[in-house]
């Protein structure tokens, strides 16, 4: 069998005012990759083209981007190593460089900002890629992969997180046609500069339990569909995609004698037999996050606790059946663990989950469990028969909150109780890497069969902390049928390891977090300690505080970022277009106010600190403060009730019902007998996407 087609280590970047080629200096017989300039059309030729001077040396291609003047391709100028697996080096996105392809770069303010947009994703998303190690897919599916297929062609579509930007070589590769219409058949000499790149957060680190090395490693794989920010993006859509949806990955490697991070050249079998007598034994457990799968949202409107919209839950169950089909299909049984709270707000999300579940079971049955904390410690609905695929789904719901108030979060592992059974049939993955196998594939001895999927409201702070529970219990399993320990111990005695696995799984819920809300996560001081302390809330409360602020005035263009790096949004193709998409086009007393408001405070600050003559009269002092103080009160009276106003909406792909909630609050604002009249008449669009329905529709849908 031939060797595993793999991503070129060293590319030279060459460029001239015609052309940017890209070589690969060891593999001097491959085919030189041409990008004509300016109009982005790719060819492969044997040997760099007259003319083109070498530039630099570069990682590999993160993909081409179209925005609205303009090509650029994206290199990757910086990796970072951050470990081995299996011998394979694993590298983070650590430096990127945008080439235009005109000449002469064409700017306006929308095309820069759209690159300050991606920038600033690329400078703030962690991602992370290998050259000879599949990524974007848990060890489970790597074992099961088509080792003769480039490993673009190998990657999870889920996870291949610059997807859409590789769509223009991967279409060059697989066959098409270029800007002039002219024909080419398949390039397979292409597949080598395409590199899959995963988004979310990669941990390697030796550890240690009872005298037995090995290697500890997590991996969380956020999903390319439905990408965005806690607010504006929640629930499933119509293909089934949920949001913030992620697949953890723990991974436990026995007898990986290859130190350090020299790695290996990929293609090649590896075997440690000779250093420790032992083949390579990787295991792995796999369980995943994402959001309720029915159609909801928060609608920010300034205050603490948003606007929470559930339809009705019949209305999802066409796209819940696609996302549960695709769940069973890739992990077998799935365990629905649901953490929102019973009573509030919450209390709509859950009912809907549950009667979602209950639409989708063939002949469901139901049992709770009450304590004297609460009528609904835990609610369990199964199938009293297998007649359809959806009857592999079991709902566990668990009142994690009332269960855990009063800093009893040891309670939470009641939960484990409910899934004990189910996490035991379902197994772990077992794969021992085969001496002379192609690439050191796996060969798989035991599969896991089934999955856990947590979710809470965000997916995050509740949702940590159960998954690393859940971890917990997987390590110890995997140490016990490994023989590093014996029935009845765990590997949280050893207090080293413990400290370890700990703050491993606090670092996930803070990356987590982080893409999804802006801060770190909630309740990481249980996960790193094993208790909540005060220290902890404290911090919680620093983060809520954060999270407000950036969800209602930072999010939006950070949405803005994910829906063009993802491709849900395309850029008008027009050169001549004079909308300016990212003005404010609010009126501009609405825009004046919150400076009005400054204003005061400036004023009151001045007024106080200012020196009064001996002689001079005091009321003219006095009464300047109290006017600024009415004007203060008064601005921040209005921006409360109006708060949709004053929320950053998403400009590109603006969500249904912020539009509808901002022209309710303009209208609304026309009634202020101060502002009113200020106001003209007309209803003002304040996104391109909303004025121009046909850069909106064009923007949800991305055909690859």
């Amino acid at each position: 069998m031939s060797p595993p087609i793999l991503p070129y280590r060293d590319i030279n970047l060459h460029a001239s005012a015609s052309h940017y080629a890209f070589t690969s200096p060891s593999s001097p017989d491959s085919p030189t990759l041409v990008v004509d300039r300016p109009t982005g059309d790719l060819r492969l030729n044997n040997g760099v083209l007259p003319g083109a001077k070498r530039i630099s040396s570069i990682a590999g291609i993160l993909g081409i981007l179209k925005l609205k003047l303009d090509k650029y391709i994206v290199v990757i100028t910086k990796a970072q190593p951050m470990g081995r697996l299996r011998g394979h080096m694993v590298y983070k996105v650590a430096g990127t460089e945008f080439l235009p392809l005109r000449e002469r770069p064409l700017h306006d303010t929308d095309e820069d900002t759209y690159l300050a947009l991606v920038k600033d994703l690329l400078r703030t998303g962690p991602m992370y890629f290998s050259y000879s190690l599949d990524l974007t897919n848990s060890f489970q599916r790597q074992s099961q992969s088509d080792m003769a297929l480039p490993l673009w062609q190998r990657a999870d579509d889920r996870f291949f997180w610059n997807r859409f930007l590789q769509s223009d070589l991967i279409d060059f590769s697989l066959g098409g046609h270029n800007t002039a219409a002219v024909r080419y058949g398949p390039q397979p000499g292409a597949d080598p500069f395409i590199l899959p790149v995963m988004f979310g957060m990669l941990r390697i680190t030796p550890a240690k339990v009872k005298g037995t090395s090995f290697t500890f490693a997590l991996i969380t794989r956020r999903s390319r569909h439905r990408g965005g920010t806690r607010y504006f993006s929640r629930g499933i859509d119509e293909q089934g995609n949920v949001s913030n949806y992620n697949e953890t990955e723990q991974v436990v490697i026995l007898n990986d004698a290859a130190g350090g991070l020299a790695g290996f050249a990929g293609g090649q079998s590896i075997t440690h037999e000779g250093k420790t007598g032992k083949d390579l034994q990787v295991m792995a457990f796999v369980q995943t996050r994402g959001s309720v799968p029915v159609y909801w949202t928060e609608v920010n409107n300034l205050k603490y606790t948003p606007k929470l919209q559930v339809r009705g839950v019949e209305t999802a169950v066409d796209a819940s059946r696609k996302h549960f089909a695709e769940q069973i299909r890739i992990y077998g049984e799935n365990y629905l663990v649901n953490l929102v709270n019973q009573k509030g707000r919450e209390e709509r999300v859950k009912n809907a989950y549950e009667q979602l579940v209950r639409t989708l079971l063939t002949a469901p049955t139901e049992n709770t469990d009450a304590d004297e904390q609460t009528n609904e410690k835990t609610h369990l609905v199964d199938p009293s028969k297998r007649q359809n695929e959806m009857d592999r789904l079991h709902y566990v719901y668990f009142d994690f909150h009332n269960e855990t108030k009063g800093l009893k979060w040891h309670r939470a592992e009641l939960l484990m109780d409910r899934l004990t059974d189910g996490l035991s049939r379902g197994g772990y993955f077992r794969g021992i890497e085969s001496p002379g196998a192609p690439g050191g594939q796996l060969d798989a001895r035991s599969v896991q069969s089934s999955v856990v999927r947590t979710n809470c409201m965000d997916c995050l702070d509740r949702t940590n902390v159960v998954q690393s529970m859940l971890g917990r219990w997987a390590v110890t399993r995997q140490l016990i049928d490994a023989g590093v320990l014996h029935q009845g111990e765990a590997a949280s005695d050893d207090a080293d390891f413990e400290n370890l696995f700990r703050n491993i799984w606090a670092d996930n819920a803070d990356v987590v977090s982080k893409a999804y809300s802006g801060t770190g996560a909630l309740k990481t001081d249980f996960t790193r300690t094993g208790k909540r302390t005060r220290v902890g809330m404290l911090q919680d409360l620093n983060n809520s505080i954060t999270r407000y602020l950036r969800n209602n005035f930072l999010d939006g263009p950070r949405q803005d970022g994910f829906d063009v790096f993802l491709g849900t949004y395309l850029p008008p193709d027009s050169t001549f277009d004079t909308y300016k998409l990212f003005v404010d086009r609010r009126p501009l007393i609405i825009q004046a106010i919150p400076y009005i408001f400054a204003a005061s405070l400036f004023m009151i600050f001045v007024a106080s600190f200012t020196r009064r003559l001996p002689d001079a009269a005091v009321w003219p002092l006095r009464l300047f403060v109290v006017f600024w103080l009415v004007v203060g009160a008064w601005c921040i009276r209005f921006i409360i009730e109006h708060g949709m106003l004053y929320v950053n909406w998403p400009k590109l792909n603006t969500p249904p019902a912020g539009s509808e909630g901002y022209q309710d609050a303009l209208i609304k604002a026309r009634t202020d007998p101060i502002i009113g009249k200020w106001l003209p008449l007309r209803r003002h669009q304040r996104g391109y996407s909303n004025a121009r329905l046909v850069f909106l529709e064009e923007g949800k849908t991305r055909i690859e």
